[in-house]
Parts: C-alpha cells; sequence; structure tokens
C-alpha cells in the first residue's frame, strides 16, 4: 500500500524506529523520538544502500516520488545515486568554502575597524595577487608551496615588500578559517624566512650624511 499526506501527518512515535514502505524501495523513517526523514534502499554492485531524501513535510511526498524516480534513472544507467549525492554536496561545500570565499568573509568582518583607505588596499591586494591563483581553492587544501608561489611572483616583480605585505594578509585570512572550522592550519606560518629580508633604509645615515657635506661655494 502507497503512503498518503493523510497517513503520513497522522504517524504517531512509539519509542522505536518504524519504517513506512512506499514502493520501490521508498520508505518513510519514523524516528523514536519523532521526526520523518525520507529513505531508499537500493542495491548496487551487490552492495545494499540507503539514500537519503531529507525530512517530511519540508521534503513532500510528491517530492520524495520524484527523487526515488531520478534514482532509479541513475541506477538503469550503472551509476550509483549515493555516489553522486556526495560528489554533489562536496562541490557545494568547496565552493563555500574557497580562499576567496573565506577572505572576502574575513574582510567584511573586520573591515568596519579599519579606515576605508586601508579596507581598499587589502581587498585590492588580495584581488591582484592571491585570488587569481588561489581563490578557487578549497582554503583547506591550500599548503604552503602554493602560497609561496604566489608571494614569488610578487617577489618577482620587484615589490619584495609587498609580498611581506601579503603574506601577513594571507595569514590573517587563514587563521580566520582555522578559527570558523574550514581549514586546520595557517600555511603562512611556515614561510617564515622563505622570503629574502626588506631591503631597510638607515635614514639615521642619510641624515649624518647630509650634515657632514661641505657647503656649497
Amino acid at each position: 500500500m502507497k503512503l498518503t499526506d493523510t497517513f503520513l501527518r497522522t504517524i504517531k512515535t512509539t519509542g522505536k524506529v518504524q519504517k513506512k514502505a512506499d514502493g520501490r524501495g521508498l520508505y518513510i523513517h519514523v524516528a523514536p523520538t519523532g521526526g520523518e526523514y525520507w529513505r531508499m534502499a537500493y542495491s548496487f554492485n551487490g552492495k545494499q544502500k540507503v539514500l537519503s531524501f531529507g525530512e517530511y513535510p519540508t521534503v513532500s511526498l510528491k517530492d520524495a516520488r520524484q527523487k526515488r524516480e531520478k534514482a532509479k534513472e541513475q541506477l538503469a544507467k550503472g551509476i550509483d545515486p549515493g555516489a553522486v549525492k556526495k560528489a554533489q554536496k562536496q562541490a557545494q561545500t568547496e565552493e563555500t568554502e574557497t580562499f576567496e570565499v573565506v577572505a572576502r568573509e574575513w574582510h567584511t568582518k573586520y573591515s568596519s575597524s579599519w579606515t576605508s583607505r586601508y579596507a581598499v588596499t587589502i581587498m585590492s591586494r588580495m584581488e591582484r595577487d592571491l585570488f587569481p591563483l588561489l581563490g578557487k581553492r578549497p582554503i583547506g587544501e591550500i599548503k604552503a608551496p602554493e602560497l609561496l608561489a604566489a608571494l614569488r611572483r610578487i617577489e618577482s616583480r620587484g615589490t619584495l615588500e609587498t609580498a611581506h605585505r601579503i603574506r601577513t594578509i594571507a595569514g590573517q585570512a587563514f587563521r580566520y578559517a582555522v578559527a570558523t572550522g574550514r581549514a586546520e592550519r595557517d600555511p603562512s606560518a611556515d614561510l617564515r624566512g622563505a622570503l629574502p629580508p626588506p631591503k631597510r633604509v638607515n635614514f639615521a645615515s642619510i641624515k649624518e650624511g647630509k650634515r657632514r657635506r661641505a657647503p656649497a661655494n
């Protein structure tokens, strides 16, 4: 017997797991404490598997049946619908946890405490020097050599001091990712000493040299 919305709305909890079948592998899983969840049992390469479709009534009976039919079509083509769902979920996660997404989130969160000029400078540096190489990469997968490659490109332009500043900016974004659970560590910390120190001008020596210069006749 197929399920109906009337039946689904009147299911009572019993303190035990209940499974009410709709047919063709689709059933409603009723949790002991309440909550009705769509499941589909299927076999792929000789292994029994279960696919989740969401919670009722957020996912309606009609929607659950459509999801079942789509999964059946995939199975008919030799495709594991569970593997497809996992890949899609991974892709969505990567899109929302890329370096650019997290860095922009960090910038938005903290830029209100900066001067407008400093906020613009920070973002323009990331857009010019970091996002083109690292922007689409999942931030949790970026390692020190990748970041160093981006910094070397900056250094090659003859702007070593900017490369050091970009490492600092990247480090702040990575530490924000660590704090928000999207990265395990800050790879910029591994690059201390990887870049030559920026040249510093000894202004005291310049002034001393000016004082010693003989007056013009």
